[in-house]
Parts: structure tokens; sequence; C-alpha cells
């Protein structure tokens, strides 16, 4: 098990896919955090507006902002690394070759997912890393107790992140493509947005997270929070279950 998710490992940093995501989510968030708060101290009122109450020069605004684009942003890069983990194979026609290797397909998928997992845990301790130097640049002086908090909820709602794309890889094992896996993604985007505006986000998964971190505990408790670990582990039996039946002919 080791050796195989070695080589996931290996694959996701080599490719393409791999490199490119990393970097939208890393490089992107923190850029456009540092823009919202460039855009707050020039005053623009297209961004005050969109930010509200939040939209102040500083750590907490920068902040803020960092969040909301988490809460989507990060969502995004990490269904698409899952959908191609899980559907390049079908994508590439190489799955043939899965059959003929010692180790059991189920194997397989866990080898993925923990590949996965390993590469999700060090983006979200990166992040705030990132936003914390990237604020002291800015000149946002020195973080206080609320600041540092404010980071922390960033990096637990990337890693939460990465459990709510889980149903991506089982519609891209599913689909037999990363496009399905994509398609997906799109749709839990789209249901965590409708379930703010229905005024249920605080018990949808999807949505939780993101109301947790933007509302400090407010809008979305923290046990509302949790039910995202019972939600993706619904998603990864699927994948696993999914990936054991695996046939050829299909």
């Amino acid at each position: 098990m080791i050796t195989a998710v070695r080589a996931e490992l290996l694959k996701l940093r080599r490719s393409l896919v791999g490199r490119v995501a990393t970097t939208a989510v890393l490089v992107g968030i923190v850029a456009l955090s540092a823009a919202m708060l460039v855009a707050t101290r020039a005053g623009r009122t297209e961004v005050v507006a969109k930010l509200g109450p939040d939209a102040t020069p500083d750590w907490h605004g920068f902040l803020a902002a960092a969040t909301q684009i988490t809460a989507a942003g990060g969502l995004a890069g990490f269904a698409i690394v899952l959908a191609w983990m899980f559907g390049r194979e079908f994508t590439d026609r190489a799955v043939h070759g899965l059959f003929a290797l010692p180790v059991g397909r189920a194997q397989i998928a866990t080898a993925k997912l923990l590949a996965y997992a390993s590469w999700a845990v060090a983006v979200a301790i990166i992040l705030p890393l990132l936003l914390l130097g990237t604020g002291l640049i800015l000149g946002l002086g020195s973080p206080d107790s609320a600041t540092l908090d404010g980071l922390a909820r960033i990096g637990v709602l990337a890693l939460l992140g990465t459990i709510l794309a889980t149903p991506v890889a089982w519609a891209a094992t599913l689909g037999r493509s990363v496009l399905a896996g994509i398609g997906v993604a799109i749709a839990l985007i789209v249901i965590a947005q409708f379930s703010v505006l229905a005024g249920v986000g605080g018990w949808m998964p999807l949505a939780a997270p993101a109301l947790w971190a933007m509302s400090d505990g407010r809008l979305a408790t923290f046990p509302q929070t949790m039910l995202v670990l019972p939600f993706g582990a619904i998603w990864i039996a699927l994948t696993v279950w999914s990936w054991r039946r695996l046939q050829l002919d299909r």
C-alpha cells in the first residue's frame, strides 16, 4: 500500500494538472486576497460593496476576503485534482493495465485517496502561512490572537474543502472520465450556493464549513460543520466499492 501511495503522489507531483492546481489554489487565493485588500485601500466601491462590513484595510478585511475565496476556489481546485486522479486511467485508456497489477483495485483507489489526502493536508498547512507572509509584506502589522484564529480557520476550511470534493472521485469513476468529475464539482458549488440562499446552509455539509469560517461560528456551529465527516465517508466508501467492482467491459 505504501508503494502504491508513493506512486500516486509521484504521478500527481509530475503531472501538469497537479502543478497547475497547486499553484491555482495557493497563489491564486493569496493573490486575489491581496488584490481585494489593495482595492479596499483604494476605496474601490464595487469591492467595498461586495465585502460589506468586512471591507476594511486590515487583517480582518484581508482574511475575510481570503476566507470567501478559499470557500469556492479551494473546493474547485481540490475537485479538479480528484477528477484527474480518478478519471485519467479511463481517459488515457490505461485502466486495462490496472487489472494486471498484483495490487487490488480497491487498494489502488485507497492509495489514490491517501495520496490526495497527503497533498491536501500540505496545501492546507501552506496556505495560511502564505497568507500570513503576504499580510506582513503588505504592511498589516504583527498578527494578534484574532488574526491567528482567522488563519487557523482558513486552514481548517481548506481541509474540509478537500472532504467536500470527494463525490468527484466517485463521479469520475462511475462516468469513467475526468469531465464527469468536473461536472459534479460544478454541481457541488451550485448546490452550496443555493442552500445558503435558501437559509439551510448550516445543515448542508457543502455550505456549513464556509459559513462557519466566515461568521466565526454564528451562522453554522462547529457540530454542524463536522457533518462534513460522515458526508465524505459515504463518498469515499462508494468510490472504493466502485473500484472493487470495476469491470473492463463497462
